[in-house]
């Protein structure tokens, strides 16, 4: 908790990695969340938490912690804060345009002051403080900038205030003070600070929507067949539930007794049909009853619920890092400190070449500097987009567990599908001692929308080779029936892994889709791995992307997606980059000799907010796209 730009979420990974026990770290800045791989018996989160307490940050470890209502309060009081600041940024600027009359000059400057130090104790307190706990550890972020820019734009309308008149008009310049732009400031990087919290958690919301299926309460059954309410955290293994028409699951588990029922199983499964459901059958957490009255023994709880793993997956990939993010965060940790050099450049700059007369403008200059750099829409621009791609994939019932795929997915050229069970349906019923061996329709199915899927990624420009361990006969004849030209037959799992990489040596990028344990090697191998939602848990477990359901029109939706999402990262990387090469010398005043124009403080830190809102609602866009 407490992040807030590039430079922050790029401190705090900093500082973690830095600790005796801890392997790797990647920090997500519009997650709020780190995914951090230890030494359990070396270090504990609780020394990773007061090691971030001591540079201003602060880690949630406690499990049954509400991250949310943690969230809540600290939106609430920052709206507090902004709305005061707001109030004390109206009065100051109606003194200092005169818009108010308060008696004579020194007397309004005194008045500006005490509400100007208002502002900045209890408004912008926070940056001081974090300010000066970084600067304890030689590091700096969007804090450090403000703290500074702020501070120097206060503490010179102090001096001018009381010594301005002796030492200014001695020299023939006139006086003024600039409570004003430190009040701005503040108010207008809060402001935000506060819009960019309330777009960032639309980007979560895939999250509370998966969390938004499982119920808090539950019937239970019991001994004598009596039923009571209960929370679904008091269910316990081995419980038995009952669940009526119009309700979700609550937890997993298989059916003991049951009238004609049928479940939806859409968010599990992408099949939008209901499933009809007897004595035996497995049920899941979130799914939702549609008809008839059943009871079932509860087998998995909490965190063991498939619910739960897709929710945590999500989470994960969405907290993790794509190549492009890593670059970006080197960037971040040596901006702050490259900004601050320019800071000081341009103040000595406009003193040498001005002398006493240009030292205002010189300090206003430095303290423009200092606030149109903040980097946060730098270090908001890749993580958002993947949490919103991320999210949307989640909705389309496609689960992709890291970043890294996420970028992939749009290169793959290639893909490796295997047959049965990914691209057919093996027919359960089929005798093989009475049946003709040779119509293949009676052994298996080709999966519903197959053939339109492998049609749309020929359009996407992506070569489709099917393997099978199946005769050769077979083989070519569903090849033929989902329009696949390149097929091999008789393969055994080493063959599958050997094509890949054959495909991988010729330059091109390879997914492999498939569902077994056979096809393990060939996902570990592949570039981008994708498994089916109901194949082996092995299949998943190595897949980077897996797909809910059957239907494999989602594999070229994912493609899709991944082009959009990085299209995003790119415009919202560009976007933040042209906008620092831009601001910063019309800020330092490079282009005022010509033209006479330069942010003052106040103009520059509204355009820093406002950058960085322009990133996160870019991202959002995503979520409103159409598919392409």
């Amino acid at each position: 908790m407490g992040m807030m730009c590039a430079g922050c979420s790029a401190n705090v990974e900093r500082k973690i990695r830095s600790l005796e026990g801890v392997d790797d770290v990647a920090v997500n800045l519009p997650g709020r969340s780190a995914l951090i791989s230890f030494d359990e018996s070396v270090i504990t989160p609780q020394n990773m938490k007061e090691a971030l307490n001591s540079i201003g940050y602060d880690m949630v470890i406690d499990e049954d912690t509400n991250v949310e209502k943690l969230e809540q309060a600290s939106f609430r009081t920052l709206l507090k804060k902004v709305m005061l600041s707001w109030c004390i940024a109206i009065l100051v600027m109606a003194i200092s345009m005169g818009w108010v009359k308060v008696g004579d000059t020194n007397f309004s400057n005194q008045i500006m002051l005490i509400l100007a130090l208002l502002n900045l104790v209890y408004c912008g307190r926070e940056f001081f403080v974090n300010a000066f706990k970084l600067l304890l550890h030689r590091s700096a972020n969007m804090d450090t900038l403000v703290a500074l820019s702020t501070g120097i734009s206060f503490l010179f309308s102090v001096f001018n205030t009381f010594y301005g008149d002796r030492f200014w008009g001695a020299r023939g310049i006139e006086n003024h003070t600039y409570f004003d732009a430190s009040v701005m400031i503040i108010t207008f990087v809060l402001t935000g600070r506060l819009l960019e919290e309330k777009a960032k958690n639309n980007t979560s919301s895939s999250i509370r929507s998966l969390m938004a299926l499982a119920p808090t309460t539950a019937h239970l059954v019991d001994n004598d067949d009596n039923i009571s309410d209960i929370p679904v955290s008091a269910v316990t293994l081995g419980d038995v539930i009952e669940v009526r028409p119009g309700e979700r699951i609550p937890v997993d588990g298989n059916i003991e007794s049951a009238d004609v029922t049928y479940i939806d199983e859409s968010m599990i499964s992408g099949e939008p049909i209901p499933v009809a459901k007897h004595i035996g059958d497995g049920v899941l957490a979130g799914t939702y009853c549609k008809t008839g009255i059943f009871r079932f023994r509860v087998k998995k709880v909490g965190e063991d619920t498939v619910l739960s793993g897709i929710i945590r997956m999500v989470r994960e990939a969405q907290g993790s890092k794509a190549p492009v993010q890593k670059t970006v965060d080197k960037v971040a940790l040596y901006f702050v400190p490259v900004v601050i050099v320019i800071a000081i450049i341009t103040f000595f700059s406009w003193w040498f070449i001005g002398g006493s007369v240009q030292l205002p403008r010189a300090v206003l200059s430095a303290v423009s500097v200092l606030v149109v750099a903040c980097p946060c829409a730098m270090g908001l621009a890749t993580p958002t987009a993947l949490m919103v791609g991320i999210g949307k994939a989640a909705q389309k019932n496609i689960l992709i567990k890291d970043a890294t795929a996420l970028e992939l997915l749009r290169k793959v050229n290639a893909m490796v599908i295997d047959k049965t069970g990914t691209l057919t349906i093996p027919n359960k019923d089929f005798d093989f001692t009475t049946a003709d061996t040779t119509d293949w329709e009676s052994r298996e199915t080709l999966k519903p929308y197959a053939k339109e899927a492998i049609a749309a990624l020929k359009k996407d420009g992506v070569n489709v080779y099917m393997m099978s361990g199946d005769k050769e006969d077979a083989v070519r004849y569903w090849a033929e029936k989902a329009g696949i030209d390149n097929f091999r037959y008789n393969v055994l799992p080493d063959d599958k892994e050997h094509l890949v990489e054959e495909l991988q040596s010729q330059g091109n990028v390879v997914a492999m889709v498939g569902d077994g344990i056979n096809d393990s090697q060939a996902l570990a191998r592949a570039d981008v791995s994708i498994a089916m939602g109901k194949g082996t848990d092995i299949a998943m477990d190595v897949a980077q992307v897996t797909l809910m359901g059957s239907d494999l029109r989602r594999i070229s939706d994912a493609i899709r997606l991944s082009r959009r999402t990085v299209r995003t990262i790119k415009e919202n990387l560009f976007f933040s980059f042209i906008y620092n090469l831009c601001c910063i010398p019309l800020a330092a005043g490079l282009f005022y000799p010509l033209f006479h124009f330069q942010f003052t403080p106040a103009v520059a830190s509204a355009l820093m907010a406002m950058s960085s809102i322009s990133v996160v609602l870019n991202s959002l866009r995503l979520y409103v796209e159409k598919d392409k």
